[in-house]
């Protein structure tokens, strides 16, 4: 099975499934399009994470565009 991110389509079902599967504590999500971080969150919110922090980050300050990092936990 190949765990892998599609470009700028967030992750693949796979991988989100992957990681519920093997329900690590804690996880950072890096993303450069926040439509597909929200729905990919979605999905690990769904699965018993919740969102400790979100950081934006210009690392263009020329362009509009941000990364954005999320610190997800597992609830207990």
């Amino acid at each position: 099975m190949s765990l892998s991110l599609t470009r700028r389509g967030g992750c693949e079902q796979s991988l989100l499934q992957a990681i519920l599967q093997a329900r690590p504590a804690r996880l950072v999500y890096v993303s450069c399009n926040p439509a597909t971080l929200a729905k990919d969150c979605e999905t690990l919110l769904r699965g018993g994470y919740q969102i400790e922090w979100v950081q934006p980050v210009n690392m263009f300050p020329q362009m509009t565009h941000v990364e954005c990092c999320v610190s997800l936990v597992r609830k207990h």
